[in-house]
């Protein structure tokens, strides 16, 4: 039997957040068994474990349609397993991915930050890019729409207001057009909060690679984070919440070192607790 672990990264006070499954020890799974997997379990990414001999560990993620060389909500949904498995213990870790050998952090109350790369500032857009995706109106048009990686590239968006965020009824089929032309995975859209300790609220779109919508996106918020920090505030820490439209709630925190003008380390963290185990056979 195959054995599965499920965990929800990114909550927000022990609830909502982004489930990913977990599996442990598997080197012998095919490609075609991975894809299987992460398929039948439906979540957004499923992560496969296995020893390193560049790290302490590597880590595949696989989406229901494809392989993505990085996910930061499965990583903190690993970590956090292996946590609550009692399989580590709080301290440093590296793991491998195919965007490299990243850094993990595990505090002793279970948070774990993840690094990732340094960011990298890419073409801007134009609204009337968006024009297919989404109603222009919602657009800020005081800030750049710009695709921004720090291992994935998203399109980052600006949104009036919280409001307007809430009442983006995306263009599925547009965004994915959009992403595939522009080789990026998905719309990560957000406003500024009014209320709240959050500086933004966000929603991540990437019907492309599958995920029509996600309630927590770890990798995007480090482009966010990135983000604002060229272009609103330097800060060493951003807070974001993300997933209220899926009824989710999730919290995601990015840490960010840097000098001068320059962001030399980016970490995005968040707490995650099990929310399942399942076996399914080997003939999947």
């Amino acid at each position: 039997m195959i054995e599965i672990y499920v965990a929800s990264a990114f909550s927000k006070d022990n609830q909502g957040g982004n489930k990913a499954g977990v599996v442990f020890d598997r080197p012998d799974l095919s490609v075609k068994q991975k894809m299987a997997i992460a398929s039948y379990l439906g979540y957004s990414e499923t992560a496969f474990v296995t020893e390193s001999k560049a790290a302490d560990f590597e880590i595949q993620y696989f989406t229901p349609t494809e392989e993505v060389p990085l996910c930061g909500h499965a990583t903190i949904a690993t970590f956090s397993a292996m946590y609550h498995l009692g399989k580590i213990k709080p301290t440093s870790y590296t793991i491998q991915t195919k965007a490299g050998i990243l850094r993990i952090q595990l505090d002793g109350d279970g948070l774990v930050f993840m690094e990732q790369n340094p960011p990298i500032y890419y073409e801007y857009l134009e609204k009337e890019d968006l024009k297919n995706s989404m109603d222009l109106d919602l657009i800020d048009s005081e800030l750049p729409i710009q695709i921004v990686s720090t291992g994935l590239k998203d399109i980052i968006l600006p949104i009036k207001s919280e409001e307007c965020l809430a009442n983006i009824h995306p263009g599925f089929d547009g965004i994915s057009v959009l992403s595939k032309e522009k080789n990026a995975v998905g719309i990560h859209a957000f406003a500024f909060t009014q209320d709240s300790a959050a500086d933004a609220v966000c929603r991540n779109f990437a019907p492309l690679y599958g995920i029509n919508e996600e309630s927590a996106t770890g990798t995007a918020s480090c482009a966010l984070a990135s983000y604002l920090f060229k272009y609103y505030k330097k800060k060493n820490q951003y807070i974001f919440e993300q997933g209220y439209s899926l009824n989710a709630p999730s919290k995601i925190v990015v840490n960010v070192e840097y000098h001068e003008d320059i962001i030399d380390a980016i970490f995005v963290g968040g707490y995650g607790y099990m929310t399942d185990e399942i076996q399914l056979d080997e003939e999947i």
